[in-house]
């Protein structure tokens, strides 16, 4: 009889890869069956209000000559990585709705999660230059035409665009490496690194650290000189002689303001819960991951076209409202 020889452990992790099934399954809203048809109809209005409202603020910015400025330019980055960030959930989302079709194939999770994370950090990079350009406004408004130019605004737009993903790649592409067991289920519609590295039943330590370093240095680190930069916002606008003057310095910042917050407060109690709330209930996890990707996407035009006159004026004169650019 011929010998029987251990088997490398590579060998058995290549074996265990072989059978490990590709395909990972979805869900919706677990209990809430009954109501579906009703969360859809919410869910299809909020990507109609977040894809044809950040598009709406494309075109606007493309067609208006007036507002071909660092500050719009920037607004229009913001709005088209809301537009992305839209797009990458909603062929899972609304398949489930519409198809019933739970099952996703692994390559395919990792590209939506490449596109979630890589759109979400790019967010937080416009916002963090937004900052900065509200913060010179402010702060040095004789100086502003010189330091904010529009070859400067270029070249932080691609530093945003490579830093996303680049940074993402890495933990994204090590997950088909890992094998996995147990349950494939994730328990949102669409696909997260630090939902599916739970499946993996291995070491995952590498990937754990790298996703935290990654946070820190990214999202948690833009948004400490965030709040940096609007301290020294404030404190100048305080330093202002008369509460018009106070007031009107401030409003400029209000639009982006908004932006931040309804970014990062939905991002930052999702990192909580998967860090901390482990036990918590799966509702508030489903809460946290929708608020923080689909409430962005759809607020900020509407914020920035309530709240910025001039948004306000190009978007009556595109839809023919005359009358509206004689406001103050």
């Amino acid at each position: 009889m011929p010998a029987h020889y251990p088997l490398h452990p590579h060998i058995m992790l290549l074996s265990n890869l072989t059978q490990f099934s590709p395909m990972l399954y979805l869900t919706g809203f677990p209990g809430l069956e009954t109501i579906e048809h009703w969360i859809f109809i919410f869910f299809f209005l909020m990507y109609l209000v977040a894809i044809s409202g950040n598009c709406f603020i494309l075109i606007i910015i493309k067609t208006n000559p007036r507002l071909h400025t660092p500050m719009y330019y920037l607004l229009s980055f913001l709005a088209f990585t809301d537009l992305g960030l839209s797009v990458s959930t909603l062929p899972t989302t609304m398949g489930i709705f519409w198809f019933k079709s739970h099952g996703i194939y692994f390559g395919a999770c990792q590209i939506q999660m490449l596109c979630i994370h890589s759109f979400s950090f790019m967010e937080s990079s416009v916002l963090l230059v937004m900052s900065f350009d509200r913060f010179v406004a402010i702060c040095y408004p004789l100086r502003y035409s010189v330091i904010i130019t529009g070859q400067r605004v270029v070249r932080a737009s691609l530093v945003v665009i490579l830093r996303g993903p680049i940074a993402t790649v890495p933990i994204v592409f090590l997950l088909k490496t890992f094998p996995y067991c147990g349950s494939r289920v994730l328990s949102h519609s669409f696909c997260l690194h630090q939902e599916v590295i739970h499946l993996a039943c291995t070491d995952t330590t590498f990937n754990n650290l790298y996703g935290l370093i990654l946070v820190m240095f990214t999202v948690v680190l833009d948004l400490v000189l965030i709040a940096l930069s609007y301290g020294v916002i404030l404190h100048t606008v305080a330093r202002l002689a008369s509460k018009g003057e106070q007031l009107r310095a401030f409003q400029t910042c209000t639009s982006h303001l908004c932006a931040v917050l309804v970014f990062f407060v939905p991002m930052v109690g999702l990192s909580l819960i998967h860090r901390f709330g482990k036990h918590a209930p799966l509702a508030v996890h489903l809460f946290m991951a929708n608020v923080y990707l689909f409430m962005p996407p759809m607020l900020n035009p509407i914020i920035y076209s309530i709240k910025t006159k001039e948004i306000r004026h190009a978007i009556s004169k595109f839809l023919g409202l005359r009358k509206a650019s004689a406001e103050s």
